[in-house]
């Protein structure tokens, strides 16, 4: 397993918004993490990733325990991530914005630049590499968001719904992007609202609510547990047959 997620717990105060969270990630897959609004996905990213500190439990990533290190050193141990909202540096080129990353690991400017520009390609952006960020379309920016994660060299990409206000024709080169970084052997968790592309990418899907696992299997598996779909739409299933 790449990544081992035992008994995660986070509270703020009195809420508990992760309860219990346990999670196993294979090295080379892509894990689809879904729930409604408010059900601790980000928040368990943001743990994974070092922003947060976690409650209790702990977070094993290649084998070392990451619980409790700062977020340089848990991404110069291969873990990247992205943001639901993309904040580009806009003054900057969309290349000098995907070299920030690459100096997570190396002290070259040409070596990063390099790194960038591959990052760039792998997302699609490589002729729009000297516009200015802030002139780039929402699209184009979801894709240098992702590029800028990439530039780091993870070994897992954590993703927040990168798909989020693209039109269907964006979605779909989304996914192509996703299974293409995946392909060169990167690990993937996916936080993801549009289920289609969720189910079309991911291996397997953990369901959270209220901050607790309440299901985790194959795509098919998940979108026909009677709990799933009470999470989402508040109605049992029975009743939404009757």
């Amino acid at each position: 397993m790449l990544l081992q997620i035992e008994g995660v717990i986070k509270k703020f105060g009195g809420l508990v918004a992760l309860d219990q969270v346990s999670i196993s990630v294979e090295r080379g897959t892509i894990l689809g993490l879904i729930g409604p609004n408010g059900a601790g996905k980000t928040t368990l990213f943001n743990c994974i990733n070092g922003t947060l500190p976690i409650t209790g439990g702990k977070i094993i990533f290649g084998g070392v325990d990451i619980t409790g290190k700062k977020s340089y050193q848990i991404a110069q141990l291969g873990i990247a991530r992205s943001y639901q909202v993309e904040q580009p540096f806009g003054r900057m080129t969309t290349l000098q914005n995907a070299m920030v990353g690459g100096f997570c690991k190396t002290d070259s400017f040409e070596q990063s630049q390099r790194i960038a520009i591959e990052a760039l390609r792998l997302v699609g952006l490589e002729h729009k590499k000297d516009t200015i960020a802030r002139h780039l379309n929402i699209g184009e920016r979801k894709k240098l968001e992702v590029a800028k994660a990439l530039s780091t060299q993870p070994k897992l990409l954590l993703l927040d719904e990168v798909m989020a206000g693209l039109t269907p024709a964006e979605v779909q080169e989304m996914v192509k992007i996703i299974k293409s970084v995946n392909d060169t052997g990167v690990t993937i968790i996916i936080i993801e609202h549009i289920m289609e592309a969720v189910m079309a990418l991911s291996k397997r899907v953990v369901v959270l609510n209220f901050g607790k696992k309440i299901m985790e299997g194959n795509p098919n598996e998940v979108g026909e547990n009677p709990a799933v779909i009470e999470a989402y739409f508040g109605v049992d299933e029975e009743k939404i047959d009757a």
